[in-house]
Protein backbone atom coordinates (compact mmCIF):
# COMPACT_ATOMS: atom_id res chain seq x y z
CA UNK A 1 0.00 0.00 0.00
CA UNK A 2 1.50 3.30 -1.16
CA UNK A 3 1.20 6.88 0.28
CA UNK A 4 -1.69 7.56 -2.02
CA UNK A 5 -3.98 4.36 -1.38
CA UNK A 6 -6.44 6.42 0.26
CA UNK A 7 -6.49 9.29 -2.33
CA UNK A 8 -6.73 6.45 -5.45
CA UNK A 9 -10.02 4.78 -3.26
CA UNK A 10 -11.69 8.05 -3.49
CA UNK A 11 -10.68 8.73 -6.80
CA UNK A 12 -12.07 5.34 -8.03
CA UNK A 13 -15.21 6.09 -6.18
CA UNK A 14 -15.75 9.48 -7.96
CA UNK A 15 -14.64 11.74 -5.59
CA UNK A 16 -11.73 14.21 -5.65
CA UNK A 17 -9.45 13.77 -3.23
CA UNK A 18 -6.92 16.67 -1.73
CA UNK A 19 -3.43 16.33 -0.29
CA UNK A 20 -0.22 17.85 0.03
CA UNK A 21 2.71 16.09 -1.39
CA UNK A 22 6.13 15.85 -0.35
CA UNK A 23 9.44 16.08 -2.68
CA UNK A 24 11.41 18.04 -4.93
CA UNK A 25 10.49 16.36 -8.08
CA UNK A 26 8.11 18.85 -9.47
CA UNK A 27 8.99 22.24 -8.24
CA UNK A 28 8.28 25.19 -10.36
CA UNK A 29 5.40 23.44 -11.09
CA UNK A 30 4.44 22.06 -7.29
CA UNK A 31 6.43 22.67 -4.02
CA UNK A 32 6.66 20.58 -1.35
CA UNK A 33 3.53 20.98 0.95
CA UNK A 34 1.26 22.84 -1.31
CA UNK A 35 -1.87 21.69 -1.07
CA UNK A 36 -3.38 19.69 -4.37
CA UNK A 37 -6.78 19.05 -5.53
CA UNK A 38 -6.51 15.74 -7.96
CA UNK A 39 -10.28 14.89 -9.17
CA UNK A 40 -11.65 11.61 -11.58
CA UNK A 41 -10.80 12.50 -15.00
CA UNK A 42 -11.47 10.91 -18.56
CA UNK A 43 -8.41 9.80 -20.31
CA UNK A 44 -9.13 10.59 -23.41
CA UNK A 45 -9.53 14.57 -22.16
CA UNK A 46 -5.82 14.44 -20.88
CA UNK A 47 -3.14 16.25 -23.02
CA UNK A 48 0.87 16.51 -22.94
CA UNK A 49 1.46 18.78 -19.55
CA UNK A 50 -1.07 17.40 -17.57
CA UNK A 51 -0.46 16.66 -13.81
CA UNK A 52 -2.26 13.32 -13.08
CA UNK A 53 -1.85 10.88 -10.17
CA UNK A 54 -0.92 7.50 -11.41
CA UNK A 55 1.22 4.51 -10.83
CA UNK A 56 4.26 3.45 -12.85
CA UNK A 57 6.28 0.30 -12.23
CA UNK A 58 4.48 -0.03 -8.52
CA UNK A 59 5.10 3.36 -7.27
CA UNK A 60 2.82 5.94 -7.06
CA UNK A 61 3.48 9.53 -8.59
CA UNK A 62 1.83 12.92 -8.41
CA UNK A 63 3.54 13.57 -12.43
CA UNK A 64 3.68 15.11 -15.44
CA UNK A 65 2.28 13.42 -18.68
CA UNK A 66 5.20 13.83 -21.01
CA UNK A 67 4.12 12.20 -23.99
CA UNK A 68 1.10 10.00 -25.28
CA UNK A 69 1.30 8.03 -27.90
CA UNK A 70 -1.88 5.90 -28.86
CA UNK A 71 -3.11 4.92 -25.75
CA UNK A 72 0.15 4.97 -23.54
CA UNK A 73 1.25 8.13 -21.40
CA UNK A 74 4.81 8.49 -21.26
CA UNK A 75 5.34 9.90 -17.09
CA UNK A 76 8.18 12.12 -16.04
CA UNK A 77 8.77 14.62 -13.06
CA UNK A 78 9.59 18.11 -13.63
CA UNK A 79 13.08 18.08 -13.80
CA UNK A 80 13.73 15.82 -16.60
CA UNK A 81 13.41 12.34 -15.04
CA UNK A 82 11.07 9.51 -16.93
CA UNK A 83 9.33 7.48 -15.11
CA UNK A 84 7.67 5.19 -17.56
CA UNK A 85 5.12 4.31 -20.15
CA UNK A 86 1.55 3.78 -18.53
CA UNK A 87 -1.90 2.46 -19.60
CA UNK A 88 -4.85 4.78 -19.43
CA UNK A 89 -5.60 2.41 -16.14
CA UNK A 90 -2.65 3.29 -14.28
CA UNK A 91 -3.89 6.84 -14.50
CA UNK A 92 -6.24 7.62 -11.17
CA UNK A 93 -6.62 11.46 -11.50
CA UNK A 94 -5.44 14.86 -12.95
CA UNK A 95 -4.32 17.47 -10.68
CA UNK A 96 -6.74 20.73 -11.24
CA UNK A 97 -5.86 23.13 -8.52
CA UNK A 98 -2.33 23.90 -6.91
CA UNK A 99 -2.69 26.44 -4.01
Amino acid sequence: MGWAAHYIAALGGGEAARFRPRGDSMRGKIESGQLCTVEPVDPAELIVGDVVLCKVNGREYLHLIKAIQGGRFQIGNNRGRINGWISAGAIFGKCTRVE
